[in-house]
C-alpha cells in the first residue's frame, strides 16, 4: 500500500514536472516570437492576428473547453487522467507569462523553434510516461479516433498539420515552415522521452510463476488483453505458460511497474512493434 502510494504521488509529480516544462517552452519561445507550433499554443498565436485576444487568454479557454469535450465525449477514465494537467497548465501559463515579461532569450525564431519543441517534447513525454494525458489537442484525435478508427499517429500529424497551415495564412509561408521545425523536433523528444526511442508498440512475453495473478493486475491497472503461449523448459522439460501482449508504447513504464511489483523474479522479453493493427488498438482500451 505505502509502494502504491509512493508511486502515485510520483506520477502527480511528473504531470506537474511535463506541464511546468511546456509552459516554460511556451512563454520563453512560442509567444515571443510567435512560433507557430502544434497543440493550443500553436492556435492561439495562429488566431491572435485574426481576434486580437491574449494568447495566454486563448489557451487557457481551448485548454479548459476541450476539457469539458474530452470528458463528456470519452467518458470517466479519460477525465480522471487529465484533470490535473487541465487545472495546472493554465495556472503555469499565466505564471511564466509574467516571468517571461522581464526575459530575452532570442531572436532568432527557428532556434526558439527547436527549443520550444524540445521543451513541449520533454513535458509531453514525462505525462505519458506515468500514463496520464495533457489535455489540449490531444483530445480532439482521439474523440475522432473514437467513431472512425483512425489512426492516432495520423489525426495527431493532420490537426498538427493543420495548425501550422491556419498560421500560414496569417504569418505566412516562412512563419509556417519554421513552425513545422517546432512540431517535428517535439515529435522526435517525445520518442526519445518515453522508453529510450521505442517504436509505436511493443510486445511484451512474460513468463511468471505467478502468471494468473498478473494477467489479473494487467486487466485491471492497463485495460489491455493477453495470449498464454503454452511453453516448455528446454533443460527441464517442465511445462511453462507464457504472457505474451502487444502494448502501446506508453503504457510499458506502467506494465513494467506491475510486474515488478507482482512478482520481480519474472523473465520478460520486450520486442518493439513498428505498426499494430486490429481490434484492441481503439481509444477505448488504451486509456
Amino acid at each position: 500500500m505505502k509502494k502504491e502510494f509512493v508511486n502515485k504521488i510520483k506520477d502527480i509529480v511528473m504531470v506537474i514536472l511535463g506541464n511546468l516544462i511546456i509552459s516554460v517552452g511556451v512563454n520563453f519561445f512560442v509567444l515571443p516570437l510567435n512560433i507557430l507550433s502544434g497543440g493550443v499554443a500553436g492556435i492561439s498565436v495562429a488566431l491572435q492576428p485574426i481576434f486580437h485576444l491574449p494568447p495566454t487568454l486563448v489557451i487557457n479557454f481551448l485548454t479548459i473547453a476541450l476539457f469539458i469535450v474530452g470528458a463528456l465525449v470519452l467518458g470517466k477514465s479519460f477525465a480522471l487522467k487529465t484533470i490535473l494537467s487541465t487545472i495546472i497548465y493554465p495556472v503555469f501559463i499565466v505564471m511564466f507569462e509574467q516571468l517571461a515579461k522581464g526575459v530575452h532569450i532570442t531572436d532568432n525564431a527557428l532556434l526558439a523553434s527547436i527549443y520550444a519543441g524540445i521543451c513541449i517534447g520533454v513535458g509531453i513525454g514525462l505525462v505519458y510516461s506515468v500514463g496520464a494525458s495533457t489535455g489540449g489537442m490531444d483530445i480532439p484525435p482521439l474523440v475522432i479516433n473514437k467513431y472512425t478508427n483512425i489512426p492516432l499517429p495520423t489525426l495527431v500529424m493532420c490537426i498538427d498539420g493543420a495548425t501550422v497551415l491556419l498560421g500560414a495564412s496569417t504569418y505566412g509561408v516562412e512563419a509556417a515552415m519554421i513552425g513545422l521545425v517546432s512540431v517535428c523536433v517535439c515529435g522526435k523528444v517525445i520518442d526519445k522521452v518515453l522508453t529510450l526511442g521505442s517504436q509505436e508498440a511493443k510486445n511484451v512475453m512474460i513468463i511468471s510463476e505467478k502468471y494468473e495473478e498478473l494477467i489479473d493486475e494487467i486487466y485491471k491497472n492497463i485495460n489491455r488483453g493477453a495470449t498464454i503461449l503454452n511453453a516448455e523448459g528446454g533443460y527441464t522439460r517442465e511445462k511453462k505458460p507464457v504472457i505474451m501482449m502487444v502494448i502501446m508504447k506508453k503504457q510499458f513504464p506502467l506494465l513494467d511497474r506491475v510486474v515488478s511489483r507482482v512478482d520481480p523474479e519474472a523473465f520478460v522479453i520486450v520486442n518493439d512493434v513498428n505498426e499494430v493493427h486490429g481490434e484492441g488498438f481503439t481509444y477505448a482500451e488504451n486509456m
